[in-house]
This record gives C-alpha cells, structure tokens and sequence, in this order.
C-alpha cells in the first residue's frame, strides 16, 4: 500500500475529543503535495495516525457554511 503523505498547513479549530484523546479537527491540509484543502477528520493525539474524513475545496466549504446557516437548530 502506499504511504500517504500529508502536511497541516494550518488547524482551523478542535471541534470534539474522545476520551481515548483523538479529537475531530477541521485543518487546511495538503496532500501528497497537492493544494491544501479543507478538512474534518479524526486524529490522533501529535497526529501520528487519522481516522476516514472529508476534504473540501474552498468552494465547497463556502456552499457548505451556507447550508449550515440555512439550517434551523
């Protein structure tokens, strides 16, 4: 299997922890040396290992908030 390659550009905000200490993040990430994008998934803690998530680009991310703000919680 190929290795993954990734680099946190930048973390955006802790949106949960577990008690097992991985925490749910949305980061900007570049993967395999690609342009960062938008991402929410679990990590573990010092991000050694990550758990399945979403990545988003920029625009996906901006019709994402408007749905989110659309929505009556």
């Amino acid at each position: 299997m190929a290795e993954i390659k990734y680099e946190i550009k930048e973390t955006i905000g802790v949106l949960s922890e577990n008690i097992k200490g991985w925490s749910k993040e949305l980061n900007l990430i570049s993967w395999n040396d690609r342009e960062a994008k938008f991402d929410v998934r679990d990590w573990a803690p010092n991000h050694e290992k990550m758990g399945k998530g979403v990545t988003l680009s920029r625009d996906e991310l901006v019709k994402l908030r408007k749905v989110l703000n659309g929505m009556d919680l």
